[in-house]
């Protein structure tokens, strides 16, 4: 099982809100990441097993000690909540799941600054580590994934630059269709998806496979919450700035306003 983006219609291209600063830790969290797929990839195939079994996260292994102690494994070891934010199951999973990190990373970071940034996208990871355990709890195959810690992060995003314009991309077979939409109607859609996802899966016959629906919805649940908590004081150098919701929502208003029925959505920039 793979903590992957949804097959979500709408994929994002950029965002408009104005960076001050370096985006430190993402570059940092985006090459971690990077690191361990690339170890993945030196593994043989007997190793790679051992390694994803051994780091990844085995709900079974938390809910049924005694398998666990068969097989192997530590129902000890917490580690593993952690470690398999930090692991991919292919190219197109890292791809996607770094990409949309790239996007809305940033701002998030620049607003809450590094440490707190940091501290949001780890307790994302690990809330989203435990919701999807708690929904699958006697499943034995490993997901792995950063998309619950990156969903916290498009939650926070959505409560902290609601009216910030967000670039994307809808496939329509074989056309793609372009547009902008505020980043709090994205992250709506996005998050109502993985609910009636995961919903519809608890009712279907299986072992917990496939996308890892509930480490998705308990990821952006925690950024939705921890976010304002997080938020340096309104006087810290961080929160200064551009970036104040007032300056987007403003946007927002505006451009509301001078949109009739046969407007498009382009891009702010």
């Amino acid at each position: 099982m793979t903590a992957q983006p949804a097959r979500a219609p709408l994929f994002p291209l950029r965002d408009n809100v104005i960076r001050t600063h370096p985006p430190v830790i993402v570059m940092t969290i985006i090459a971690l990441n990077v690191a361990a797929f690339l170890y993945q990839l030196s593994l043989d195939p007997q190793a790679l097993q051992l390694f994803i079994y051994e780091h990844a996260l085995v709900p079974a292994r938390y809910f049924r000690p005694s398998w666990a102690w068969e097989t192997g494994l530590s129902p000890t070891d917490l580690t593993p909540f952690v470690t398999n934010t930090f692991m991919h199951g292919g190219f197109l999973h890292i791809i996607l799941n770094l990409w949309t990190l790239y996007i809305f990373g940033p701002a998030l970071e620049d607003r809450l600054g590094p440490a707190r940034f940091l501290a949001l996208y780890l307790a994302a990871g690990i809330i989203a580590s435990v919701a999807h355990a708690v929904f699958n709890a006697f499943s034995a195959i490993p997901a792995l994934g950063a998309s619950g810690a990156i969903a916290g992060v498009i939650g926070a995003y959505a409560v902290r630059f609601p009216y910030a314009w967000v670039r994307v991309l809808v496939p329509i077979i074989i056309f793609p269709l372009f547009f902008s939409i505020p980043a709090m109607l994205f992250a709506g859609i996005w998050f109502l998806m993985q609910v009636m996802q995961g919903t519809s899966e608890l009712f279907l016959p299986g072992d917990g496979g496939g996308i890892a629906w509930w480490a998705h919805i308990g990821g952006f649940l925690a950024g939705l919450f921890l976010v304002r908590p997080l938020e340096p004081a309104s006087g810290s150098a961080a929160a200064g700035g551009p970036w104040a919701n007032r300056d987007y929502e403003s946007q927002f208003q505006r451009r509301m306003q001078f949109m009739g029925p046969g407007s498009d959505w382009r891009s702010p920039r």
